[in-house]
């Protein structure tokens, strides 16, 4: 597959944990399939800057895709709870992680590669909201979806490194894309106030509920 990585420079040979650890899934090279969305990235700080493309061969690693039916969005979000630093506090906030981390965590280190939503600071504001239980799982489900940001394709382990092999770089302008980035930001944000504006039905789950009726994995509802 053909996967791209935004950047201010040009990344010729990905370095095994060199990110942060505060990322979406901790340390790992972090990628997506669109060209665009990578050269959205390289322009988040209003500078110019590469989408980076790489040929990636899954074969032969373990893959842990958290968009297949298997899994529900509730896997993401322990995910996103253990390696995310900034969480709010007070309400039902931390006993809602402590419950996520106990019922729901896929501990991702033996995997290669983790797919999934990828979770800016629009996104994460989302999953805090959810978190805090202020708003329903249908509508932190309807509210991933808003802005188009699609999956992204995390290199976990030190072996899925060299399944990535480096075939160039693409100029991205920041006149252009840190507009779009911005754009799809604003939108991802006016779509979900409309959202949280809309009623919940008697029969929606929020995370007190989850917690309450000790809602595991493989749960119908979670659906």
């Amino acid at each position: 597959m053909i996967v791209y990585h935004g950047s201010d420079h040009i990344i010729e040979a990905p370095v095994y944990n060199g990110s942060k650890r505060s990322n979406d899934c901790g340390y790992g090279f972090y990628t997506t399939e669109s060209p665009d969305l990578a050269r959205e990235w390289a322009c988040a700080d209003n500078r110019d800057g590469y989408a980076n493309r790489y040929e990636l061969n899954l074969d032969g690693l373990s893959v842990l895709n958290l968009n297949a039916p298997e899994y529900n969005i509730l896997n993401w979000l322990a995910i996103l709870a253990r390696y995310r630093t900034y969480w709010q506090k007070g309400s039902i906030a931390e006993e809602a992680k402590n419950y996520l981390q106990e019922h729901f965590f896929i501990d991702p280190t033996g995997y290669d590669v983790i797919i999934g939503y990828r979770a800016n600071d629009s996104y994460f504001t989302f999953a805090q909201d959810f978190v805090a239980g202020t708003i329903s799982l249908s509508k932190l489900s309807e509210a991933m979806k808003l802005g188009k940001l699609g999956e992204q394709i995390v290199l976990k382990s030190r072996e899925s490194f060299s399944h990535i092999r480096f075939t160039g770089a693409e100029l991205a302008s920041a006149v252009v894309y840190y507009e779009k980035k911005t754009a799809r930001d604003r939108e991802a944000r006016r779509s979900y106030r409309n959202t949280r504006r809309q009623s919940d039905g008697i029969h929606e789950l929020y995370m007190i509920d989850i917690m309450r009726e000790e809602i595991q994995n493989g749960d119908p509802r979670l659906r």
